[in-house]
Formats: C-alpha cells, sequence, structure tokens
C-alpha cells in the first residue's frame, strides 16, 4: 500500500499510465527509483534520530533513587494553604 493510498484512501491520478516496456520498463524503473529514495529516507531519519538521541542525553544528569525514609527538601513556591 502506497503512503498516498493509506493517507487519501485511493491510488494517486498521475494523468499518464505507466507502460511496461521489455524486461525493465518504466514502472520497474520507477520502483526501483523510489526504493532508493526509502531506503535513503530512512537511513536519515535514523541518523537524526541517533542525533537527537544523543543531545539529549547529553543534557541528562544522574538520576538520584531515593528510599523510603530518605529526607527530602520540598519547596511551598507553589502550594496554597
Amino acid at each position: 500500500m502506497s503512503p498516498f493510498k493509506a493517507n487519501q484512501g485511493q491510488e494517486p491520478r498521475i494523468g499518464f499510465e505507466l507502460k511496461k516496456k521489455g524486461k525493465y520498463g518504466r514502472t520497474e524503473k520507477f520502483a526501483e527509483k523510489m526504493r532508493n529514495v526509502q531506503e535513503e529516507v530512512k537511513a536519515v531519519l535514523q541518523k537524526a534520530q541517533e542525533d537527537m538521541k544523543w543531545y539529549i542525553d547529553k543534557q541528562r544528569g544522574e538520576v538520584k533513587e531515593y528510599r523510603v525514609g530518605d529526607l527530602v527538601l520540598l519547596s511551598t513556591k507553589d502550594l496554597k494553604y
């Protein structure tokens, strides 16, 4: 299923018919080109995801683990009493 059909519920009207000529017609070339584009986009998105994770993890600090009975200080700034 194409992304267009997934979003719109129908295949796009491209205004011309893709005709198959011989073993490797326009349809196969177009499909191969789309596969290559999809692989490139997938690689770029994976790299972007890894970069975002790296930047976020860089800013994160160590998480303190609290146990029952530990004393902590709480701010009463936003408490209405």
